[in-house]
């Protein structure tokens, strides 16, 4: 399996607002067609109860939607294609579920969702960021970022052992970054 993580986030390395919500200066087109068609190279997706990719393939994409809400993993009443994990349960049990064996599980987020996969470790983290959105008392990307006021999203990522390729502009104040392991370079 290779595991890569997808986050587009504000100046301040915020996903969404306080209330939670992914306002629409984090969506910008360039960004979205980089991340739909990633998408939908991917053999699933994982995401938070909160988080969801949109787009007109989303249904039919395989997914493990994190909860502690059921013991191990359940089929999702909502989705189709989806089961509900508990990460208690192996990722391998949820994937055998769902018929995965092998290929990239998209991480899309929360940042408690970003955390289950810092072992075994990302192969790549897409780090999109835009310019000039501020996002105060906003959710922070990384839950480090919570507890240690001052850090960034790049220091919290370099200390799990990815190093940054080169910056590409996909819009006017927007950059995406892949990070990868120190090793793969």
């Amino acid at each position: 399996m290779r595991f890569e993580g997808y986050a587009i986030i504000s100046e301040d390395g915020m996903i969404a607002d306080a209330a939670g919500h992914m306002p629409a200066v984090l969506t910008v087109e360039a960004d979205q067609k980089f991340f739909q068609a990633s998408l939908d190279r991917a053999a699933v997706v994982v995401h938070g109860r909160h988080s969801h990719e949109g787009g007109p393939r989303a249904s039919a994409r395989k997914r493990l939607i994190v909860t502690r809400r059921v013991a191990a993993f359940a089929p999702d009443p909502v989705h189709g294609c989806s089961i509900l994990w508990n990460p208690a349960t192996p990722l391998g049990e949820a994937l055998r579920a769902l018929g995965i064996g092998d290929g990239t599980v998209a991480v899309i987020g929360g940042a408690d969702v970003y955390e289950l996969f810092w072992q075994p470790g990302y192969d790549e983290f897409h780090l999109t960021r835009v310019a000039g959105a501020r996002l105060p008392g906003g959710r922070p990307v990384f839950r480090a970022l919570a507890s240690s006021p001052g850090k960034t999203p790049e220091e919290v990522l370099a200390s799990h052992g990815l190093d940054p390729g080169p910056e590409m502009t996909l819009a006017p104040g927007v950059t995406l970054v892949a990070w990868r392991p120190a090793l793969v370079r």
